[in-house]
């Protein structure tokens, strides 16, 4: 065994995960087409959630980034560069290229905003006449996925400047009349159970997509979960390398749909049908309609296609549209019934569920034990 991968942190591997198959392909649309929105996952405890997201920044491949820049600038895209990265190419200087693996950032609940957005030390600026800023997790997490475990318990301003983050792909901070900005495009992904509270209405419709995930129930599967489990933990070197074929394989998958994305289309017919199921849901705003659209592009491309299909957008339109359901702050999030019901009228097919919620993972046609990722 090498120096190298005896000293590498093991996480457990993202094709080993059993089950919780509207998470994963969530997740993997949202590395696709970060412009998705993020996901929102909520479920029970204990079901793997932070493990899946863990496991799937461990999958992502590198990416070419400014040697030692705190915003991991883009070497050569001024859109995803920090100020002094853009300047070196303005002035034709060579800028010094390294690879790094795509990072994820935790957000801790307590973190306070300075430490969130950073900040400006305002006697360097006033006595050296410099911007002196201290990057905060914004910049940090910068061309990577931001994690907020128990985002429902995140004060509402902190998610108000991380949806703001997201969707701008900016972070601003002003402070004494001093003003800094730098890049901040990341794949936001928040985790939380339920029963400790849910997200405001207008907060839970700025995330692109809402997986609902539930404890397997099939005995066999909670076996085949605890020995896997078990089997990781007592040697997790020897567990990873079993499922490393799998690991590249679905890594060079991603990559693949990521160069493909851009030439995937979808006929006006398509599209003129998803906006009709979410007027007919009375969706507000315009969200649901580019989301939907975005997810079915990006599950074309993951299988290698370049045109989009009814049952693309089928697999994805629950997972875009249920949290943009709710009116009332009590009502709860529907489980993807409404939303099938009004898929299958608009688009003239038979519904794929019924009444009961732990019907919607077939709703969306991703099968049982890992689906089509396995």
């Amino acid at each position: 065994m090498t120096t190298a991968t005896a000293a590498r942190r093991v996480v457990f591997p993202f094709t080993a995960i059993v089950g919780q198959d509207e998470m994963k392909l969530a997740l993997l649309l949202n590395i696709i087409d970060p412009k998705i929105g993020g996901v929102m996952i909520m479920g029970d405890r204990g079901t793997g959630k932070s493990t899946t997201i863990r496991a799937l920044a461990d999958l992502l491949p590198e990416i070419e980034v400014v040697a030692d820049d705190p915003f991991n600038s883009h070497p050569s895209d001024p859109d995803l560069m920090g100020d002094a990265a853009r300047q070196k190419l303005e002035q034709g200087v060579e800028i010094p290229v390294a690879k790094k693996k795509i990072t994820m950032v935790d957000l801790p609940l307590g973190a306070t905003e300075d430490r969130v957005c950073g900040t400006i030390d305002i006697e360097k600026a006033l006595s050296e006449g410099v911007k002196a800023f201290e990057p905060g997790l914004l910049a940090k997490a910068n061309r990577g996925i931001l994690y907020v475990d128990e985002v429902n318990l995140l004060d509402d301003h902190l998610v108000d400047v991380l949806l703001d983050s997201a969707a701008s792909g900016w972070n601003t901070v002003e402070r004494e009349g001093i003003s800094i900005r730098h890049p901040a495009r990341f794949v936001l992904v928040g985790s939380g159970n339920p029963e400790e509270g849910e997200l405001r209405p207008q907060l839970l419709d700025r995330f692109g997509m809402h997986a609902e995930i539930h404890t397997v129930k099939e005995p066999a599967l909670r076996v085949q979960i605890v020995e896997q489990r078990s089997d990781f933990d007592q040697n997790p070197l020897q567990f990873s390398d079993k499922y490393q074929p799998q690991q590249q394989a679905l890594q060079q998958q991603l990559i693949k749909a990521q160069e493909l994305l851009p030439s995937v289309q979808m006929d006006y017919d398509l599209r003129v049908k998803i906006s009709e199921v979410c007027s007919e849901l009375d969706v507000d705003g315009l969200r649901g309609d580019i989301v939907t659209n975005r997810a079915a592009k990006a599950i074309a491309a993951f299988e290698g296609r370049t045109e989009v299909t009814v049952d693309d957008i089928r697999r994805v339109i629950t997972l875009c549209l249920r949290h943009r359901l709710r009116k009332d702050p009590l009502e709860a999030i529907d489980s993807g019934y409404k939303v099938d019901k009004a898929f299958s009228r608009v688009f003239g097919i038979e519904p794929t569920t019924d009444e009961m919620p732990e019907k919607t993972a077939q709703a969306n046609g991703i099968g049982q034990a890992g689906g089509r990722y396995r």
